[in-house]
């Protein structure tokens, strides 16, 4: 083959066709770029660690030998709805922490509606009992879900300071006494986020690939965008902030489904400095179940570009370097990925078949480079982040080909709630389900009609790959052979645990809200 592609107009390319094919390589563009960024990532990341990790030790140093009565008030936070299989179990570790038990308040901010109440009330009267400054916040409505929770939660918190869990994390019992320096040291910071682990990493392949994928974000991005200044976001958990950031960034809202961005950044926005503690770990549940998990991925990239649309326009006219402008438009979009993919994968067959570009040797080479340089960037990604954080890190990423597929396959849901973001559309927060020590599942996610075009977009890009093969297009042939596998993986794997194969699923109960 001489890199010829076949097309229906031999003569002249007809304005349809180069419009797919200026699509086509603007969608190409743009995951290059968000390719690269992945690069700069790992490069930021290392410029900083020795001298951030020395830079902890000493603070943790500093408040070693701290009386007592010396360490701030603070309040720990743990907004729960209907969560009775993990409710318990972080209630507990909440009150196992090392901290003084006069200077730690814990607020369990139930909204629940089933059994997980009772359950509650009883674990929360036996702390009490024993001590522990400890109470149920109960509200009459929903409003604002998690966020509205934290707010009201705030409004009476004894604390200066917020320590927040999601029911799913076990937090260390040295959590705060690792937290609460980095405030003592800087009174300008405003948000102190740990790191995630993985309670349950071992559980399927469909848990390791998760924690790959988690370890490429709490392991490299967030502590090489708080080690060099720029925009850091909370996760939503495992995070501690000073209440009068809070206060100064307009307080929680929830006009967005990830309220955690919303407000990290604007307490950026304010004035406040961000904390990120690579060593302060807090093990969390992943979701067992891909309904559970695409869910989790919808919501994450619905709420990301929401917050997008909501911020950029301030992130624009804040006094900030170039770079930093950059990094956080790349930082709030991040899920665009998926579009772009997605586009990509569809428009593959109609170009090769209805385009005509000769290329020479050179210029085909330097496309294939370029195709393989954005494939691979979040798998270096990823390879960096298991090196940095285990001894065992060659054994981890042998599981890295199946999370580059499920990346591929969430493709479809994770687009519709980018277009869904985009147009404005409301939803309600829909919690992901959690698993904790039961072998019986608390709640069901419903199969959506998603399912079906992700097996659809399988099929089609079979047909692409086989059509690109056949015609001696190699370049481009593996890379629709990996969107293949994992559209047909994603749907297929969302057929089967919705009908409960291969999960602990005896008895279900579907969660509407």
């Amino acid at each position: 083959m001489d890199g010829r592609l076949p097309a229906l107009n031999e003569d002249r390319m007809s304005i349809v066709p180069m419009i797919v094919f200026a699509v086509y390589c603007l969608a190409s563009m743009g995951l290059l770029f968000y390719a690269i960024n992945c690069y700069v990532m790992l490069v930021l990341f290392a410029r900083r660690r020795e001298s951030a990790e020395a830079a902890a030790a000493a603070c943790l140093d500093a408040c070693a030998d701290l009386p007592d009565e010396q360490w701030p008030q603070v309040t720990t936070q743990l907004p729960l709805f209907n969560e009775r299989n993990v409710a318990e179990r972080v209630i507990r570790a909440a009150a196992a922490m090392n901290y003084p038990s006069d200077r730690h308040e814990i607020q369990v901010l139930d909204d629940s509606d089933d059994q997980t109440c009772a359950l509650v009330d009883a674990v929360v009267a036996e702390l009490a009992a024993s001590g522990h400054d400890i109470k149920v916040l109960r509200r009459d409505n929903r409003t604002g879900f998690k966020a509205g929770a934290l707010a009201a939660g705030t409004a009476v918190a004894k604390g200066e300071y917020l320590a927040i869990f999601d029911a799913d994390f076990i937090p260390h019992v040295e959590f705060l006494r690792r937290a609460m320096p980095e405030f003592l040291a800087d009174h300008e910071v405003g948000l102190v986020q740990a790191r995630w682990g993985h309670i349950n990493r071992q559980s399927s392949l469909l848990t390791r690939i998760q924690a790959i994928g988690i370890d490429g974000h709490f392991m490299v991005e967030q502590p090489a965008r708080a080690w060099n200044g720029l925009y850091m976001n909370f996760n939503g958990t495992a995070g501690v902030w000073r209440k009068q950031a809070i206060a100064d960034a307009g307080g929680w809202e929830w006009d967005t489904l990830t309220e955690d961005m919303d407000l990290s950044y604007r307490m950026q926005f304010a004035g406040w400095k961000t904390r990120y503690q690579l060593f302060n770990v807090a093990p969390a549940e992943l979701p067992e179940n891909i309904l559970a998990f695409k869910s989790q991925q919808f919501r994450w990239a619905k709420g990301s570009i929401q917050t997008a649309r909501k911020l950029l326009p301030r992130v624009f006219r804040a006094p900030t370097p170039l770079f930093t402008k950059l990094q956080a438009v790349l930082h709030l979009t991040h899920y665009c990925i998926h579009p772009l993919m997605l586009t990509l994968a569809f428009l593959a067959l109609p170009v090769m078949l209805t385009t005509r570009v000769v290329l020479s040797p050179t210029v085909y080479g330097v496309v294939g480079v370029l195709l393989l340089f954005s494939m691979t960037a979040p798998s270096t990604l990823y390879v960096g982040s298991q090196r940095a954080a285990y001894a065992d890190w060659l054994s981890r990423i042998r599981h890295l080909p199946f999370l580059v597929c499920m990346g591929v396959g969430l493709a479809v849901s994770n687009t519709l709630a980018v277009l869904e973001a985009l147009c404005g559309m409301e939803s309600g927060f829909v919690r992901t389900p959690k698993q904790g020590d039961s072998d019986e599942a608390a709640y069901r996610i419903p199969l959506s009609p998603v399912v079906l075009i992700e097996l659809l977009m399988g099929v089609y890009c079979s047909v692409s790959f086989s059509t690109y093969i056949l015609v001696g297009q190699y370049w481009v042939g593996p890379f629709l052979a990996i969107y293949a596998a994992g559209f047909l993986a994603v749907g297929l794997l969302s057929l089967a645990h919705c009908f409960g194969l291969g999960m602990r699923q005896p008895r279900l109960q579907v969660c509407t809200d």
